[in-house]
């Protein structure tokens, strides 16, 4: 299936192509993958990294790769998730390293959230958020999230934030302030 270009002031939101494997590879291999099932050598990176367009295939939705508008790179991944056992549909985000704190992740998750109410018809929206993942915490507050409680998963304890409706998250434009 064909996955839609999105774009945002500084990012394009596009399809995961090979040559993003390797800074994927080395998100997995950081620490900060804990929260995203690594860290993780490049096998099991190369598994995880193939879900993405997988979920696309499946779900008929899925996480776009995050390519900065200004330089080409690779930045991280954003976008519509939802695998087995999740709780409900999610906005998830993940920024590799080298690209934290320069507002990315809310930038690409907002737009994300609006993708998932106007193009395709979710009528609400959750991000499931590691209890010690503070930053990813901050950020769906960013966008207007709220606390909804918490859920088990296989990585443990997680807080369910729920997204605002889309008229909300349109009108919420915090800046980008230092973030993951």
């Amino acid at each position: 299936m064909p996955v839609p270009v999105l774009e945002t002031e500084r990012l394009v939101l596009r399809d995961f192509r090979d040559e993003d494997f390797g800074p994927m590879a080395g998100f997995y291999a950081d620490p900060v993958s804990s929260f995203y099932g690594g860290p993780c050598g490049r096998e099991d990176a190369w598994r995880k990294f193939a879900v993405y367009p997988g979920h696309w295939a499946l779900r008929g939705y899925g996480p776009w790769a995050l390519e900065e508008k200004s330089t080409g790179e690779f930045v991280g991944l954003s976008g519509l998730w939802f695998p087995e056992g999740w709780p409900e549909p999610e906005i998830t985000w993940a920024l590799v390293p080298a690209h934290h704190g320069k507002g990315y992740a809310t930038e690409a998750a907002r737009r994300a959230l609006i993708a998932a109410y106007e193009d395709f018809d979710w009528p609400t929206a959750v991000s499931v958020v590691a209890l010690a993942n503070t930053a990813s915490a901050r950020v769906a507050e960013r966008l207007g999230a709220t606390l909804d409680g918490t859920v088990e998963n296989r990585y443990g304890t997680a807080a369910v934030y729920r997204h605002a409706p889309l008229d909300d998250v349109r009108s919420n434009k915090e800046s980008r302030s230092s973030e993951p």
